[in-house]
């Protein structure tokens, strides 16, 4: 669920201030009547105390009313908000959940067949870890706490085994619960008890208990912080007082101190031991090969909250392995060519445009720089070791694709024909071995490569596909088809787009990255360039250069002369001062004046028109559709401008065109609303849903999700997630499917298929190089040639848009060079809108404002609508009256409308709008206040009346019990 934002609150807290001043105020002046007239009596008295107290109690309504009504608004129509999930949706969902993890749990290693184990048999699990694993991420990709979790002791016990209770009752007295890993602080301590702390007693019983344990190492990442690659440098405690878990600069994918004792300590009391990594992030596990003890290990990426299942049922065979690896598994993860260029690179130059944090405290202007190019992941690996710059074996524990089965299957090629610009070719596989079971067709592609010439990798990920189950001896055909235009290289410094070379290309049909099992070759005669008169078959307009002053003076990683300046390319950064010449074209909220950027040749539109159209008529009609406009004259400026600031989980209504309101929930696991409290399942994270490379899984995922947000009342689902992982240590790795883009697009493209088909839309996220949470949201300036840009970070994007129809953007907090992302033209606008041919909205990352952020700047290149419930300093926009202004707000209005009107929000009684039940209800309470008022003021007027008319006659007997005395 969404963490609360002190932050936030006391914004909030802000904006009513001004109401509750005025209230004090009126209590003031209250206290004052009542001290002036103590010396009053009797009727006179009465009144004034009597109506001042009724003033003040008006003055308290009055002011609730205009809180709720005015700043408050927003929130308390999100959370009184309606919609439940039924039981029978719910139950189809755990059971998906366990579905995917049965497709997505890795078999990395079984040595001698140790895998399965029998069903009825004993099993020592060691690890504090095995008592509080890794069940997905923190922050928006984190899980409900209103559904049963299936553990990962449950999920070995429903399976069958019958499991050393004194272990995790060892474990349990240790430590209860996982330290936390959050938005706002982050422990990274890793409990475990020290190898002392295991009594030979303990010991003894696990060895009568059983000839077999299992080992569980578990790593937790989430939204706000990556992974520690110096765990010296960040919150931990240590198990021991006696020695660091980590030494001084050792990083968090490697085995603790504390964790390696216990590995020794099993291996040498156990032959048959079977290892389990539980995490999304890519641990170096070359240790594996140092016990010849552990003779199986397994993948186990966060499991949602019933994937525990599949866990149990792959160790005991039920269920036959068929994951495949999303990442590439490396033995030294400080020897990668990224790891210097990946963290925090704060400059030293840029005081004048200091900013606030999530956290409140001020900021400076930091930079990444994507040095490795497009050699990320198995591209570096494969092509590094084909040019024999490192030992492949060496360097690479696990290859991409990889994944082991209890069965066998041979995969044979057939012939490759070429029509209509695609390349086509079957693939039969069969399985060889005694058990059922799914495998993985994967294609790769290998171009011809020119020393000095367009950087390309030897292997490339061109297509695949799984099987069904196959019983022993049976054969699937798989039918495999791509674009030879796909396999074209991004030529940033000559031709400035796609070019697809002359030469042979190797098709070849893998095991992995690495494994070829056959291959033929695709001839291309001559040298094919997509340009303005050519563009690609996908694209609607040509793709060109666009992002040249992204490089800045970046010295990019290239192949030529194998490698030759990868020790200079990869080296950290030399200076952490920005040059001048880019320093000039930085901007935030310190430099940006919208009127400087007001055009005078833009003509004002129509606002208010009364043309009497709907929305609603609005329903399938083309985006260019000429009635369009003469809707979007209907709108009024203060319309517009709500539209685009109030657009924090949700979209806000539109009287004037019958617009109605519409709810969107975080994802990218679940679908949760924060704000009533209503949420889904938890599902395994993205990893696992890569690992499944199971196209047809990822789309029932987001039909699933589709399903409960419509019966939810919700319309937008702040997910798929599709940022890449660059580096291991990104912390928001489970929420991102892989390294590649290839892989990861296609995920997301079937997971937003599934939610459409619920009319549910999906943002896409975070758009777009948004790769590390380090200084996410503290100006994060981007660097990196434009070719990696567009062939490995674009790319699942581009998939998702293409393939995926995406409807809904959310873009990203960081800086592209020195321009603001979610205020990008260049990205939004001529890329997302021009080159893609997307039709939709485009919102930000959540708005904190941090300095950068404001609504002028980003609706006038392409960002439609802010992330934030609530007024802010910059979410509404400054200029409501210049033609530029309400020319950009009239597009961002079309463009939320255009998504909303064919989504589920105007299916049948969805769209009724009105007043929301708390309107109704505030109503209601008014009215019966008002009554009661006026009830109260009559009673108080006819009391006064009396007292005066006692007073009168007391005055009157006085006088004449006096002059009777005369």
């Amino acid at each position: 669920m969404l963490q609360i934002n002190i932050d936030d609150v006391m914004k909030i807290v802000n904006l009513c201030v001004p109401y509750l001043i005025g209230l004090g105020i009126a209590a003031i002046a209250v206290i004052a009547v009542f001290i002036a007239c103590r010396k009053k009596k009797g009727a006179v008295k009465y009144l004034i105390r009597s109506q001042g107290i009724m003033a003040l109690v008006l003055a308290l309504v009055i002011t609730v009313n205009l809180i709720c009504w005015g700043p408050m608004a927003s929130l308390i129509s999100l959370a009184t908000g309606s919609g439940t999930i039924s039981e029978e949706t719910s139950n189809k969902a755990t059971k998906l959940c366990t579905e995917i993890a049965e497709e997505g749990i890795v078999l990395l290693k079984n040595d001698s067949d140790l895998l399965p184990l029998k069903t009825d048999s004993n099993l020592n699990v060691f690890g504090w870890a095995s008592t509080n694993p890794c069940y997905g991420g923190t922050g928006s990709g984190s899980l409900s706490d209103a559904y049963e979790t299936v553990s990962l002791l449950q999920g070995l016990e429903h399976a069958g085994f019958k499991l050393n209770t004194a272990l995790s009752d060892f474990y349990k007295a240790y430590r209860a619960d996982r330290p936390s890993v959050g938005m706002w602080e982050q422990d990274w301590t890793l409990p475990e008890p020290v190898k002392t702390s295991y009594s030979q007693e303990l010991l003894s019983g696990a060895k009568t208990f059983s000839d077999t344990a299992m080992i569980v190492i578990t790593r937790v990442g989430g939204e706000g912080a990556d992974l520690p690659d110096d765990v010296s440098k960040v919150t931990y405690t240590d198990n021991s007082k006696d020695y660091k878990d980590f030494e001084d600069g050792d990083h968090y994918l490697k085995l603790s101190k504390t964790e390696k004792d216990m590995v020794d300590q099993v291996c040498s009391n156990f032959d048959n031991v079977v290892f389990v990594y539980n995490g999304a992030n890519a641990m170096e596990l070359g240790f594996l090969e140092d016990y010849k003890q552990i003779k199986s290990a397994i993948w186990c990426p966060g499991t949602g909250q019933s994937g525990f299942e599949a866990l149990g049922e792959i160790v005991s065979g039920t269920v036959n392995p068929s994951g495949k690896t999303s990442d590439t598994f490396v033995r030294d993860l400080t020897d990668t060519p990224q790891y210097n260029n990946f963290g925090s690179f704060v400059y030293d130059n840029m005081e004048d445009f200091a900013g606030k944090a999530f956290k409140g405290e001020a900021t400076y202007p930091s930079f990444i720089n994507y040095v490795d190019g497009i050699y990320v992941g198995y591209r570096f690996f494969e092509t590094a070791a084909e040019e024999g710059l490192i030992d492949y074996d060496k360097s690479v524990m696990y290859p991409f694709g990889y994944g082991l089965s209890y069965t066998t299957f041979t995969q044979k090629m057939g012939e490759m024909t070429q029509s209509d610009g695609k390349i086509s070719f079957d693939v039969t596989v069969t399985n060889t071995g005694n058990t059922a079971g799914k495998d993985v067709v994967e294609v790769y592609y290998n171009p011809p490569y020119t020393n000095g010439g367009i950087e390309k990798a030897s292997a490339n990920l061109a297509a695949y596909d799984k099987t069904g189950l196959l019983k022993p001896g049976d054969s699937e055909t798989v039918s495999i088809s791509f674009l030879a235009e796909d396999m074209a290289s991004y030529d940033s410094k000559g031709s400035g787009g796609y070019v697809l070379d002359a030469g042979d290309y190797g098709i070849s049909i893998r095991n992995d990255s690495h494994r070829v099992i056959e291959e033929q070759n695709v001839t291309v005669s001559s040298q094919i360039v997509y340009n303005e008169s050519n563009p690609r078959s996908t694209d609607t307009i040509a793709t060109v250069n666009q992002f040249e002053e992204a490089k800045g003076d970046l010295k990019v990683l290239s192949r030529a002369d194998g490698f030759a300046n990868y020790k200079e390319a990869t080296a950290p950064p030399k200076t952490m001062t920005m040059p001048e010449n880019y320093k000039e074209t930085f901007l935030n909220n310190k430099n940006y004046n919208p009127e400087d950027y007001n055009n005078a040749s833009d003509e004002m539109p129509v606002t208010g028109a009364k043309n009497g159209l709907a929305l609603a008529s609005m329903r399938g009609l083309p985006y260019d559709d000429p009635q369009w406009e003469k809707l979007l004259d209907q709108l009024t400026a203060t319309e517009m401008d709500t539209m685009v600031a109030i657009g924090g989980y949700q979209t806000s209504a539109a009287k004037s065109v019958k617009k109605v309101g519409t709810v969107d929930c975080d994802g990218p696991a679940s679908i949760n609303n924060n704000f009533t409290g209503v949420g889904s399942i938890g599902f395994p994270s993205a990893v696992m849903i890569a690992c499944t490379w199971n196209d047809d899984i990822a789309e029932a995922f987001g039909e699933s999700i589709g399903t409960m947000a419509d019966e939810m009342g919700v319309s937008g689902w702040y997910a798929p997630a599709m940022n890449t992982h660059r580096s291991a240590f990104g912390g928001r790795n489970f929420e991102y499917y892989s390294e590649d883009g290839l892989l990861g697009g296609k995920m997301a493209a079937s997971a937003l298929r599934g939610a459409e088909k619920l009319g549910v839309y999906g943002y896409i996220k975070h758009f777009a190089f948004n790769d590390q949470e380090t200084n996410r949201n503290n100006m994060l300036c981007t660097w990196s040639e434009e070719q990696a840009l567009r062939e490995i970070y674009l790319k699942p994007f581009e998939i998702a848009v293409k393939e995926g129809k995406a409807k809904a953007v959310m873009s990203s907090f960081n800086y592209i060079g020195t321009e603001y992302a979610g205020a990008s033209n260049t990205l939004l606008n001529t890329v997302l809108r021009e080159e893609w041919g997307f039709k939709g909205f485009v919102l930000t990352d959540y708005f904190g404002g941090y300095g950068y952020q404001n609504a002028d700047q980003e609706i006038r290149n392409g960002n439609d609508s802010m992330l934030v419930a609530y007024d802010t300093e910059t979410n509404h926009l400054k200029d409501t009256t210049s033609a530029t202004s309400l020319k950009a707000m009239r597009q961002s209005a079309k463009n939320i409308m255009y998504t909303v009107v064919n989504s589920r929000a105007y299916e049948g009684d969805n769209a009724k709008g009105g007043l929301m039940n708390w309107q109704i209800t505030a109503i209601a309470i008014n009215v019966v206040l008002a009554a009661g008022f006026l009830f109260l003021e009559m009673r108080m007027i006819k009391r006064y009346k009396s007292k005066l008319e006692l007073g009168q006659t007391k005055e009157t007997t006085s006088t004449e019990g006096k002059t009777d005395e005369v």
